[in-house]
């Protein structure tokens, strides 16, 4: 997202012409009180958010009732970033999450990146076991394997791509979640970040680091699962772009 405020005409058109019935944003860089709620409740969404001043944030957006919010991660007291948010819309569980990119590494950022994906695995062990149909979906700041970048040599010294970094979202993937994406396109090359350097959307060197999670009863429901690149060459863009997923009979979740 890289900012609510900056995108929201951007943010706006999207819901104007996907019609997603959820949606979750990550990075809006905006307090609870500062979120522009009026332009996107017009447009019949109930909001909930997890914001901070400048940094990080999350929101869950739906045209469905909002239940049984919950904010932060367990584990870690002295964590503050706004950086997860969960719900129950129509029986399933939502969650947002913007996970922490972890650069430079090795580092105290790294750190804290590898024991946020440790505590984020209990949370997620927590829901396969509820057997709720879950979906996880946001930034995950993770490239899973090779083909989820252009270039993957570029890569081999970042956080992002770090063996220690694809081991816990593997390990996360291996309590029972299905990557949506992969589940229903193996082996294509499709992008969800272009950096703002480099002529990386010119060049299509894009990486795949936004992901949707979803628990065996969630995924039992997977219809479609696309990823709106063309929004990356709108005026003004995030160097994200949305993913959505599709699940029958017609729920539509989003995330950007």
């Amino acid at each position: 997202m890289n900012g609510i405020k900056a995108r929201i005409t951007t943010v706006v058109g999207w819901l104007k012409e996907s019609k997603p019935d959820v949606v979750v944003l990550q990075e809006i860089k905006s307090t609870n009180d500062t979120f522009p709620k009026m332009e996107i409740e017009d447009l019949g969404y109930n909001i909930v958010t997890h914001g901070q001043k400048s940094f990080n944030g999350v929101a869950i957006l739906s045209l469905f009732p909002i239940e049984q919010v919950k904010i932060g991660l367990n584990g870690n007291t002295q964590d503050l970033q706004s950086r997860w948010i969960e719900a129950e819309i129509n029986t399933i569980r939502i969650c947002g999450l913007y996970l922490p990119n972890g650069n430079p590494c090795p580092g105290t950022k790294f750190d804290y990146k590898i024991e946020w994906m440790d505590r984020f695995y209990e949370r997620a062990a927590e829901l396969i076991g509820s057997e709720q149909a879950t979906v996880i979906l946001g930034d995950y700041n993770v490239i899973p394997q090779a083909e989820d970048a252009a270039d993957p040599e570029l890569w081999v010294n970042d956080a992002l791509y770090h063996h220690k970094t694809r081991s816990r979202f593997q390990r996360i993937i291996n309590l029972g979640f299905t990557d949506a994406l992969r589940a229903l396109h193996p082996t294509e090359k499709a992008f969800t970040f272009w950096d703002y350097q480099r002529g990386s959307w010119q060049k299509n060197n894009g990486i795949r680091i936004d992901h949707v999670l979803l628990s065996p009863q969630a995924a039992d429901q997977l219809k479609s699962c696309q990823i709106d690149s063309y929004l990356r060459g709108e005026e003004r863009p995030s160097d994200h772009v949305p993913i959505c997923i599709e699940l029958s009979p017609n729920d539509q979740f989003g995330a950007s």
